[in-house]
């Protein structure tokens, strides 16, 4: 197959969402017909409402400072899919995507043949063993993945990973993983099992209640990250000191600088890679992450960690590209991701901001809209050209009362929203888009086709 029919198979498969089929019965089926490749190397799996995914990429740039060959596996991809599969910081060949998704494919017909399997594994199934077969040929001294959906029945789990780590919770997600957030937790903590590492970074009550249950049901004591977004400064306290209650320093576009103990070494000032307050306990859970990869033997020196937390980037979250006028790109597809974007924007961005939104028609729309929407001097409303957007309709209805109707606009394609949102926005002023990775992923592509680069900084 070449790389576009490759994808046209996998799409052919449906939605990732939409067709979500749980269960870890027919992954482990397939990577037994290639002989279980992720056998072959240790894996770290992070779960999570929000931050695995920053907290993937700031470990994978840990490990590539220190000179280890690391597989990273995340999810959702903003224009390519090979961006979800990467090796020593390098995605994989679009040459290299399309064969192993043929061996793939292939190997899933033989077993629907064979009845070994029921149905065709889903686009998400193809791809963890896609991911996992190109780490095992690439030899990989770790794989690095990013759990798709909830933990107990998400396709990663099969990978068997020594070590997991989850991320805060919060409410997401609600028609697969559960309408509470003590539900959520359960089935991420599954991929908590005897004899594992386990770090679990700060959670709401109810939420880590269930997280410890799960431990102590497989026999082990977890690695726990207090709340550190408010409790660690600059110089005079390091990670997790309790003790502190001062705001660490920040750069003007909003990088956090704190203090940063390893267990070798002290470093007073360390400045984030990537923005915002929450990114401190992201970089936390990643610190506590590479202390379970030295127990088994891999050599990570502080300067590695100083450097890989220093220089990890993650497309789409918090994410500026240059103008005139500069465009800030973060998804806030969820209540608490939209709390996190609005506190980042009180803080750092002084100048008039154009919103240009959208979302899925299953997310919180009224909460996300009220959280955001105030913070915009002109709102811009698009729909998106996937079978799971809201509607112009529901986004309207969306916006809360007190908000001034002069001041929304709408556009029914995502080429016309920027147009309209580089006519609405002052040339020293900000246009923001949010509300959706997929949105991000279609406005950053129409952009680069116009420029032919990707401006960011």
């Amino acid at each position: 197959m070449t790389f576009e029919q490759s994808l046209s198979y996998l799409l052919s498969l449906g939605h990732e969402t939409l067709t979500i089929k749980l269960g870890l019965a027919n992954t482990e089926t397939l990577l037994a017909a290639f002989g279980n490749p992720h056998e072959r190397f240790p894996s770290v799996q992070i779960a999570g409402t929000n931050g695995k995914g920053s907290t993937a990429v700031m470990l994978d740039a840990i490990c590539r400072a220190a000179g280890i060959r690391a597989g990273l596996f995340t999810s959702p991809h903003l224009i390519s899919i090979t961006e979800r599969i990467s090796i020593n910081g390098e995605q994989i060949s679009r040459d290299e995507f399309a064969r192993l998704t043929s061996e793939v494919k292939t190997a899933a017909e033989e077993l629907l043949k064979q009845r070994r399997l029921e149905t065709l594994p889903t686009f998400f199934e193809h791809l963890t063993a896609v991911a996992l077969l190109a780490f095992c040929e690439a030899k990989v001294d770790v794989a690095i993945l990013e759990t798709g959906l909830g933990g107990r029945l998400d396709s990663t789990t099969a990978a068997g990973a020594e070590i997991v780590a989850i991320t805060p919770i919060a409410m997401d997600h609600e028609e697969y993983l559960g309408d509470t957030l003590a539900k959520i937790a359960a089935e991420k903590a599954a991929i908590i099992r005897p004899e594992v590492t386990a770090v679990v970074a700060w959670q709401p009550a109810e939420a880590l209640e269930v997280i410890l249950e799960q431990c102590q049901r497989s026999r082990i004591e977890p690695r726990l990250i207090p709340d550190l977004s408010t409790i660690f400064s600059l110089s005079s306290h390091g990670l997790g000191d309790l003790n502190s209650r001062i705001l660490p320093q920040a750069t003007e576009d909003g990088r956090i600088c704190i203090a940063l103990q390893t267990s070798h070494r002290r470093f007073e000032t360390v400045c984030l890679g990537l923005r915002g307050r929450h990114q401190v306990t992201n970089a936390a859970v990643a610190v506590s992450l590479v202390a379970a990869l030295r127990e088994r033997g891999f050599e990570i020196s502080s300067d590695a960690v100083k450097c890989g937390i220093e220089s990890a980037t993650h497309p789409g979250r918090l994410e500026f590209w240059q103008g005139p006028p500069s465009i800030l790109f973060d998804g806030a597809h969820n209540p608490a991701a939209a709390r996190v974007l609005r506190e980042y924007l009180d803080e750092f961005v002084t100048k008039p901001i154009t919103m240009v939104f959208s979302a899925m028609q299953d997310k919180a729309l009224s909460k996300l809209a009220s959280t955001l929407f105030s913070a915009a001097d002109s709102l811009i409303l698009t729909e998106l050209d996937n079978p799971r957007g809201a509607s112009l309709e529901s986004l309207k209805h969306a916006v809360p009362r007190n908000i001034d109707s002069a001041r929304v606009q709408s556009a029914r394609s995502v080429d016309e929203v920027m147009l309209l949102a580089e006519r609405v926005a002052s040339p020293t002023g900000l246009i923001c888009v949010t509300g959706s990775l997929y949105l991000e992923g279609a406005v950053q592509k129409v952009l680069r086709h116009q420029s032919g680069t990707s401006p960011h900084y």
